[in-house]
């Protein structure tokens, strides 16, 4: 492998990008990685807002923020050299929150949206399905592109196989809303005929049944909470087809995250598959904590130090030589799994954990490429 240079450049890889979707198993930086773009490209000059889909609180805990507000937070980007225009947001998906955002902007009428916030299948459904949770998270992402003054949102997607049933969220959402099971509640073909008409009355008869031995009425509820959802399921379907295209659109960017490590290595292999999978294309491979160089050993030899510590020194440089190695071999074998063309980048190990936003720039500003 060839020696690295901090010659990536951030903006001009991104170009004119409109959403950068970070992802890949935990306890890979990904985290890490994606508030480092975020605020490598806003130090650039972009406008930026970066969300994490990530049930834990630590993309707003690297940047400093308060993790229980779920709107964005502006981060000051004071003495860190950005250009004119820098800006960054950051925030974190609060699901039952979106929801009923969603609810409040798009119900038929005042009396049907306080009928569905009041509703008890909807409060259970909008708290504990994570199913909703994904879609939820798309509504939120479709909120931030309709901001005009927004230049780059970059996402920071939750772990592992979650990240995948996230980007999956909107064609499930579609064939939801094209199933036989909402075609039985009546919502898009009105009453239903023949032998649908007898399994809808087949599953009011069981819901009856129920509701005599445990006194829920759950079958009124289901009835309400269909009635008040009336109207509002095309508007549903056509907004899980705007999110569907927006992860396809040719300037969102997909960067697979992962280290230079052979377990990791056969992960984002299995990653990159799955997102073939679901038609979707790598963009970039970032590889997180990547050991930096040190001296060749003929500096250790003119250096002005006693022999012994010399020899315990050159002890050092050949077991971190080793690791090198190892990492070398692992990067190796990645270009070899991955699609042919997609680029590899590499940010350097801090030697600590990032801790505070010029640590953070400081990853930004040393991202590169692996020759």
């Amino acid at each position: 492998m060839k020696p690295q240079t901090p010659s990536f450049d951030l903006a001009r890889a991104l170009g004119d990008r409109r959403l950068v979707i970070c992802l890949g198993p935990g306890g890979v930086g990904k985290t890490t990685l994606s508030a480092a773009i975020a605020i490598g490209d806003a130090l650039g000059g972009r406008a930026v807002d970066v969300m994490t889909v990530d049930p834990a609180p630590r993309l707003l805990d690297a940047l400093a923020l308060d993790a229980s507000d779920a709107e964005p937070q502006a981060v000051a980007l004071d003495g860190l050299g950005a250009r004119r225009g820098a800006r960054l947001r950051a925030l974190k998906l609060d699901p039952k929150a979106t929801f009923d955002r969603l609810i409040e902007r798009h119900a038929p009428s005042p009396a049907a949206r306080d009928a569905i916030l009041a509703d008890r299948i909807y409060r259970n459904l909008s708290n504990a399905m994570a199913g909703v949770a994904d879609y939820m998270a798309m509504e939120r992402l479709l909120e931030l592109t309709r901001d005009a003054t927004t230049g780059l949102i970059v996402l920071d997607t939750p772990p592992a196989r979650e990240a995948l049933d996230f980007l999956d969220a909107p064609r499930r959402m579609l064939e939801l809303l094209d199933s036989r099971a909402v075609a039985l509640l009546g919502v898009r073909h009105g009453a239903m005929r023949g032998p649908l008409a007898m399994l809808d009355l087949a599953a009011r008869a069981v819901l009856s049944a129920f509701d005599r031995l445990t006194g829920l009425h759950l079958l009124g509820d289901v009835q309400s909470f269909v009635r008040n959802f009336g109207g509002m399921y095309a508007g549903f379907a056509a907004r899980a087809a705007e999110a569907q295209a927006l992860i396809r659109d040719p300037r969102s960017f997909i960067v697979l995250v992962t280290t230079a490590e052979a377990e990791r290595v056969e992960q984002a292999r299995e990653f990159a598959a799955a997102l073939g999978a679901l038609g979707l294309a790598v963009g970039a491979i970032a590889i997180n904590r990547l050991m930096p160089a040190l001296p060749a050993p003929a500096a250790l030899l003119s250096a002005a130090i006693t022999p012994a510590l010399k020899r315990k020194l050159a002890r050092n440089l050949e077991d971190y030589a080793a690791l090198r190695a190892r990492e070398a071999g692992a990067i190796a074998a990645l270009r070899a799994v991955m699609p042919a063309g997609v680029p590899l980048i590499a940010a350097p190990d801090l030697g600590h954990e990032p801790r505070t936003l010029a640590d953070l720039a400081a990853i930004a500003r040393s991202l590169h490429a692996v020759e």
